[in-house]
């Protein structure tokens, strides 16, 4: 699972409905919401949703800023098979798997513990892979300025095996080049090479 966010989490102002809503749902399922398995099942749920959306309380520039060092480096840099788990936005069931984030500096690195955090916020969201994928590499690119910068995501997502077509086991792979990885072939073979590469 991604590093926990190590970043406070925000107070509710207002009385928490969602274990309301919860019991209520129950009840449209054909349940009764309180006999003794499901009793604390609305608090549990709504602690749950609150810490899988906890992106939503975090900038990703916090994240990376301070953790930015100049560095005469300008090989490429890259984390991969960092593992994730995400909520899809159209069915909010998860979808999860592993991401792999490279980049080449110009003059600047991060933080190495600081790029499985930037996953791990945007995953905490109500999400689409395929905008998860963007939103990790232009955060990177913005806070870091490099030369350019590589995202693949490879996920599979419950919303199709659990429901719809019911097919297990099949994976989502996205990607996203900026820089010098979208305009260089070279560049873009040798990330896509060690990204594939057995750990």
């Amino acid at each position: 699972m991604c590093e926990h966010l190590a970043i406070a989490k925000p107070k509710l102002t207002h009385r928490d409905q969602i274990p309301e809503l919860i019991e209520s749902l129950l009840g449209e399922l054909g349940e009764d919401a309180s006999r003794q398995g499901l009793k604390a099942t609305p608090t549990r749920v709504s602690r749950a949703l609150r810490e899988l959306t906890d992106g939503y309380a975090i900038n990703p520039a916090d994240i990376i800023a301070g953790a930015v060092f100049d560095q005469d480096y300008d090989e490429m840099v890259l984390v991969k098979d960092i593992p994730f788990y995400s909520l899809c936005e159209h069915h909010m069931l998860p979808f999860f798997g592993s991401c792999h984030v490279g980049y080449l500096p110009k003059g600047k690195v991060v933080g190495l513990s600081k790029i499985p955090r930037l996953v791990g916020a945007f995953a905490h969201r109500l999400q689409l892979q395929e905008r998860m994928t963007k939103e990790i590499a232009e955060a990177l690119n913005e806070a870091v300025t490099p030369k350019g910068v590589g995202v693949v995501v490879e996920a599979r997502h419950l919303c199709m095996e659990m429901r719809g077509v019911q097919k297990p086991g099949g994976q989502l792979i996205t990607s996203c080049m900026l820089g010098t990885f979208r305009k260089d072939p070279r560049t873009r073979a040798e990330f896509l090479e060690l990204v594939r590469r057995p750990s």
